[in-house]
């Protein structure tokens, strides 16, 4: 149900990559609606969220630039705004992992790209008065991931251990990927993968990639 209050405006930064898509849900977002920044690097948008200090981000998951962290990243360097500026994260994946990553790092939802622009300016207007705003079928998976407090706090000191680019060879190895293929998508060199392999298993003591996928999917980190 829709929570719209036609005398209160909401202060929103747009953060993602693709212009496009900024200028699309631009048009699409209601008039109570706005957009005070938009970015489409790591850097550009901890520089606009710390100048505008926003109501709500609209943060995409994976961005280009910083230390490849992407939107977690962004969070991360913004902590001093998470008391007044609420982050949700808008993104075409709905893989478990980032989900986990962006929530860990202080996101109040996660939406896919496929939310109409009713649903998403509903969602801002949620997220903005305190809400966790997540799509339908993310639903089921938050609920398993973070109803046991004691399993999500073993996942995240396991996760802990690794750095953020340590997660994403991580989760491509554990789906599969040879080191080419991964080194090809994350833009680094085969030895540079195999480098980040073995800090992985060794980390989370692990002897090969069929036990760290056993690994990863029994987390539903993947």
């Amino acid at each position: 149900m829709s929570i719209e209050n036609s005398t209160q405006s909401y202060r929103v930064v747009l953060v993602d990559d693709h212009a496009i898509f900024r200028s699309g849900l631009k048009a699409d977002l209601a008039n109570d609606m706005q957009i005070v920044g938009e970015a489409g690097s790591v850097e550009e948008a901890i520089a606009v969220i710390t100048e505008q200090k926003p109501d709500v981000v609209l943060l995409d998951v994976h961005l280009p630039g910083g230390r490849a962290g992407g939107g977690a990243e962004v969070l991360k360097n913004c902590t001093q705004l998470l008391g007044t500026t609420k982050f949700l994260a808008l993104s075409v994946s709905d893989a478990a992992q980032d989900v986990v990553t962006v929530i860990r790092a202080g996101a109040r939802g996660y939406v896919t790209k496929s939310i109409s622009g009713e649903e998403i300016s509903d969602a801002v207007r949620r997220v903005a008065a305190g809400d966790a705003v997540f799509s339908p079928r993310l639903a089921g998976f938050v609920l398993d991931a973070f109803g046991s407090s004691t399993a999500v706090s073993a996942v995240d000191e396991e996760l802990d251990l690794l750095s953020d680019r340590e997660l994403q060879v991580m989760r491509l190895i554990a789906r599969g990927y040879s080191y080419k293929e991964v080194a090809t998508e994350l833009f680094i060199s085969v030895k540079t993968v195999e480098s980040h392999v073995s800090n992985v298993l060794r980390k989370l003591q692990l002897s090969n990639r069929h036990e760290l996928t056993r690994w990863a999917v029994d987390r539903k980190i993947l």
